[in-house]
């Protein structure tokens, strides 16, 4: 036994993801971690990064909305340095939001009729995606499909980020903020107050504030040259092929500086950096002698902040209104646990936890002290199932 696990049950945890998922191409590549007391207890690679390139535990990944906490993290220091408020209105940092109306009709050929919020756009709702933004690729509705004209390609490579604040505040919103919750962009006009009010941009906050306290030496929004070898191979999920590939780790696009760095999605990081992070969070905002920020602000940030306490399938209008959401709440930065009963997977109230496009993801459980960290490249995150089954096999394997 380590770390009050049975180390046989934690071992299974390779050989399932290798049979389950990478032997039959329905994943690149696996890396998993598992630590508590801020120890490693187990650590597993499975499949190549790239074509006869081993998983390495400094492989570099694209970590997509595992970047939100993050970019929560750097606005709650600036919430305790008395430089915003959360409930402050959103127009007082980023005045374009000041005319933004709601969606009434329209769009495509015929232009969108609005009308005006019934309450104004709170920090808060940025925080908790009851903004009333969206994101493009959730193809619901007019102002989706806005979003989708406005940016195609790569267009972080040359917008900037007044550009895409102004067009932002120029497409309707599509409920009254604080109304509902939509998984959105909402932490990507975060990134853009965090640049506004610091005067720095969005990479150099973060590595200052947050990532070189912590040790996150590989951490940020573009790969240098000299670390694009350690990069993996990035797929995207075809229905016939199972895979194809998106972006290659030796001619990435992540190679390029980006002009636009994505608070919602932007960063590339390592199993090593993300759990520094990860045990800062546990540990109440403090890694070492390194305070991120309080133990206040994250007992703020790990609490259900939906309307009247519910969980997602109440509350969200898209993604994550199925009912694998069920008993779980949303925080400031963070899905929380609410209800583990309604979950249906082993589990603890007050674990938080989020994921990212490229089917990462992590979970965070104060109750046993534990950080589970699971990493590849798949686009879309298709395979949250992989997640739930590593959840439930570490929690099997708690010996104490």
């Amino acid at each position: 036994m380590a770390h009050g696990f049975n180390s046989a049950r934690l071992d299974r945890i390779p050989a399932f993801v290798a049979d389950k998922y990478v032997g039959p191409g329905k994943l690149p590549h696996a890396a998993t971690l598992v630590s508590r007391g801020g120890e490693v207890a187990h650590q597993s690679l499975v499949g190549d990064a790239r074509a006869g390139q081993p998983l390495a535990e400094d492989t570099l990944f694209r970590i997509a909305s595992m970047t939100k906490p993050v970019t929560c993290v750097a606005l709650m220091m600036l919430v305790e340095e008395g430089l915003i408020a959360l409930s402050h209105p959103v127009a007082k940092y980023l005045p374009e939001f000041g005319k933004t109306g709601v969606y009434v009709a329209g769009g495509g050929n015929i232009p969108f009729v609005t009308r005006p919020p019934r309450s104004p756009m709170r920090i808060v709702d940025l925080m908790r995606h009851t903004s009333g933004l969206t994101y493009g690729f959730q193809e619901r509705s007019p102002v989706d499909a806005a979003y989708r004209r406005t940016w195609a390609g790569d267009f972080a490579l040359t917008t900037t980020s007044d550009d895409y604040i102004a067009a932002l505040s120029e497409i309707p919103l599509l409920f009254d903020p604080g109304a509902h919750w939509n998984y959105s962009v909402a932490t990507d006009v975060l990134g853009v107050i965090v640049e506004r009010i610091t005067g720095q941009s969005l990479g150099d906050v973060f590595a200052e504030r947050i990532f070189a306290p912590l040790g996150m030496v590989d951490t940020g929004f573009h790969v240098a040259a000299d670390r694009l070898h350690r990069l993996a191979d990035a797929y995207a999920y075809d229905p016939a092929k199972k895979m194809t590939l998106f972006d290659a780790g030796g001619d990435s696009r992540w190679a390029n500086a980006a002009r636009f760095q994505s608070g919602g999605g932007g960063l590339v990081s390592t199993l090593a950096d993300y759990h520094a992070f990860c045990r800062m969070l546990l540990n109440g905002g403090k890694l070492g002698n390194a305070r991120i920020v309080s133990r206040a602000a994250m007992a703020m940030m790990t609490a259900n902040h939906l309307p009247g306490g519910g969980d997602l399938t109440r509350h969200s209008v898209g993604l994550f209104s199925e009912a694998d959401s069920a008993g779980g709440g949303y925080g400031l930065g963070f899905g929380v646990t609410i209800d583990p009963a309604a979950t249906l997977t082993l589990g603890n109230a007050g674990e938080f936890y989020w994921g990212g496009m490229f089917s990462t993801g992590f979970f965070v459980d104060p109750v046993t002290d534990t950080i589970i960290l699971f990493m590849t490249q798949l686009m879309p995150s298709s395979t949250y199932a992989v997640r739930r089954e590593i959840k439930t096999m570490v929690h099997a394997a708690f010996d104490d």
